[in-house]
């Protein structure tokens, strides 16, 4: 009988809590064959850029507010966009090596928003956990959403990511081959 009756109190506690927190929350897929991803990498005699193609994406949204994010890159579509012919081949089968992100054994990096905090009427600021190569570091960036878009940039350090071809130290110079840090121009279509 006290079975019955705890059984029956941690029902009505448990079932009432769940009413009393409904989780209003809405998942928007992102449209993948519209949404783009623009990489831009830094060296000492210049840049390069580049897109990368997402593989899924979702953000969650309670009523219209931002309150969270998921997202699965392929890797394997790193593309250099700045150059052509065989200087793109070399630099895009380079990028794809264990020298930079060893796409043949990590094909994918994933994004997963941690934190959201809204900053304005359509702004977010995000901290999430980026993994390449697959290896986790939190991130922090800016969100914003207009209706049907949302767009982002974020600064990336490769290094933390074990990406550290060319970056070490230039002779006495200290001017680095290639920068650690790379930027993503992120646009969704939901």
């Amino acid at each position: 009988m006290k079975k019955t009756i705890l059984s029956l109190a941690l029902t009505v506690v448990f079932g009432l809590s769940a009413f009393a927190n409904p989780i209003d929350g809405e998942k928007k897929s992102v449209k993948t064959d519209e949404s783009t991803i623009t990489w831009k990498a830094y060296k000492v005699t210049g840049s390069h850029t580049g897109t990368i193609n997402l593989k899924s994406g979702a953000l969650e949204f309670n009523g219209e507010k931002l309150v969270g994010g998921e997202f699965v890159v392929d890797m394997t579509t790193i593309n250099v966009t700045d150059l052509q012919g065989e200087y793109k081949n070399k630099l895009d089968g380079h990028l794809s090596s264990d020298d930079f992100f060893s796409t043949a054994s990590n094909p994918t990096a994933s994004l997963v928003f941690t934190k959201v905090k809204a900053t304005g009427k359509n702004s977010y600021e995000v901290t999430g956990d980026l993994t390449i190569k697959g290896i986790t570091e939190p991130v922090k960036f800016d969100v914003s959403i207009y209706g049907s878009k949302a767009t982002a940039t974020l600064k990336v350090d490769r290094t933390k990511y074990d990406v550290k071809y060319g970056s070490g130290i230039i002779g006495t110079a200290k001017d680095k081959l290639i920068y650690d840090e790379f930027d993503l121009v992120v646009d969704l279509q939901m």
